[in-house]
């Protein structure tokens, strides 16, 4: 099995992690991927983007180098905010992708299962929610695994096997047995599944071994995977709602070897929406 996509990676924006989004891009081109999702950290993460960051992230291509770019979040749980995230609806509505993950230090760092499991279902709920990551970190943030599978189901929500999860150095060692269980509980109900390397340096973009190897145990084919490549990724996406943004960064694509045009900064290139060589 070969995934072109991949639905979990982070920049520097994210406050802890050390690649920027064209070093993602470029290692997600040499792998052969033709999608990754930007899903930094937002504001409630220690360090983590300011609001600013995920209005602003229309300037970014849409399609870099023939790799396309979800421009998204990784979203926290909020107990104080309307929408019950840490990011206002407004914000949400213009993402091409929104992920919503518990981490630390962010108010949740009591182990209430029912707590959990309430403020969980009610943002599955929330329209432009897309995807939940790592559901299994069983130790930090305990969940009623039928409640979360069952609401993945009614909401089409992707419930998200984290190839991290299983690495030993993880901040999520212990939690791959959790998250095998949600793997097999979502592919039992016919939930949407994502298998994400949660990237934190660019040269894990698109890693996806040992979650692949889980996939392959408990029987989930290719075709249950929502993230095989861009066109499925986008095919469930646009089926759940509209992307506005989705095409305004244009194509961009760096000048082949020898290229000695300068850049086009006319108006008239600027408004084709096509991008430009640099």
């Amino acid at each position: 099995m070969r995934l072109l996509a991949d639905l979990h990676t982070h920049t520097v924006a994210s406050g802890h992690a050390f690649s920027t989004l064209t070093e993602n891009a470029h290692v997600a081109r040499a792998r052969g991927l033709e999608l990754i999702a930007i899903t930094d950290h937002a504001p409630s993460v220690p360090q983590g983007a300011h609001e600013w960051y995920f209005w602003n992230l229309k300037i970014i291509p849409s399609v870099l180098d023939g790799v396309r770019l979800l421009k998204g979040c990784e979203a926290n749980l909020s107990p104080d905010s309307d929408n019950g995230l840490d990011l206002p609806d407004l914000i949400l509505g213009w993402l091409d992708f929104v992920a919503v993950g518990f981490h630390p230090h962010t108010g949740w760092d009591k182990p209430d299962r029912v707590r959990n499991t309430e403020a969980l279902l009610r943002v599955m709920a929330h329209p432009l929610v897309d995807q939940i990551t790592h559901p299994g970190n069983e130790d930090e943030f305990p969940l009623d695994l039928d409640a979360v599978v069952e609401a993945a189901v009614r909401h089409n929500v992707i419930l998200e096997l984290n190839d991290h999860s299983f690495d030993p150095t993880s901040s999520r060692a212990g939690s791959g047995a959790r998250e095998r269980q949600f793997a097999e509980a979502a592919l039992a109900a016919g939930a949407p599944l994502s298998i994400g390397s949660d990237a934190h340096y660019a040269l894990y973009v698109g890693r996806f071994e040992t979650a692949l190897a889980i996939a392959e145990e408990i029987g989930l084919t290719e075709e249950r995977i929502v993230n095989r490549d861009a066109q499925s990724v986008l095919a469930h996406l646009l089926a759940k709602r509209e992307r506005p943004r989705l095409d305004v960064g244009g194509v961009w694509e760096w000048p082949s070897a020898g290229h000695t045009t300068a850049p086009d900064d006319s108006a008239e290139a600027g408004d084709t929406g096509e991008g430009r060589w640099w």
